[in-house]
């Protein structure tokens, strides 16, 4: 889809919700004249600004990025949500997509996670994850495998049977997933949360280890 066109179908957005440019500007915090150079079709919108205004339009990103020319057809989709990815796909995918970051590493994922492992563990960790997860996922309209894996993490950790280091070990995932502090941005793609996918498989590999 054209720049032109992107533009005409955010400002049907804009007018459906009654939402003037200089409120949603000020909402989205991006500049009022960049979001009208967008409107009109003189500037093309980037992921960034797409995960934002899917964020205060309340819709699926799915569908803004397809209206941007950014969809992927299925099989892509399911192949980049998959936990079972590999590091080198991971580095391959984010090339593709333009968003390759020179300094990201699964060493970064792995020590973040080991952070997240020591908080898990106390009392405050508890409450983030006990308050704040169902809501993440909602919030996500997430659906997946490594989705799965994190309910499965979440269950057990809030029966609390399993081992304190395993509890530690599926805590560092889930706030990971919930904590907003990405080694990827969120934004990178449709199905989102691709670093987040990548903990939950360490997480899982360092449990069956």
């Amino acid at each position: 889809m054209s720049a032109e066109n992107f533009g005409r179908r955010l400002k049907e957005l804009l007018d459906e919700r009654g939402i003037s440019l200089r409120q949603f500007s000020s909402e989205t915090g991006i500049d009022k004249a960049t979001v009208s150079r967008i409107i009109n079709g003189k500037r093309k919108v980037n992921i960034g600004h797409i995960n934002t205004f899917a964020g205060h339009l309340g819709i699926s990103i799915n569908e803004l990025l397809d209206a941007a020319g950014y969809s992927m057809n299925a099989e892509d989709q399911a192949d980049t949500s998959d936990v079972s990815l590999s590091a080198d796909e991971i580095y391959q995918t984010l090339a593709e997509t333009n968003f390759y970051n020179n300094d990201f590493s699964v060493d970064e994922v792995r020590q973040q996670l080991k952070q997240y492992e020591h908080c898990a563990k106390t009392e405050e960790g508890r409450e983030t994850i006990l308050g704040q997860f169902e809501k993440k996922v909602e919030k996500v309209s997430g659906a997946g495998p490594f989705i799965e894996h994190l309910k499965e993490f979440y269950t057990q950790f809030t029966e609390g049977k399993a081992a304190n280091y395993k509890l530690g070990i599926m805590g560092s995932a889930l706030l990971y997933f919930i904590i907003p502090v990405d080694v990827i941005p969120d934004y990178v793609f449709p199905m989102g949360y691709i670093d987040d996918a990548l903990a939950v498989k360490i997480a899982v590999k360092m449990l069956s280890s």
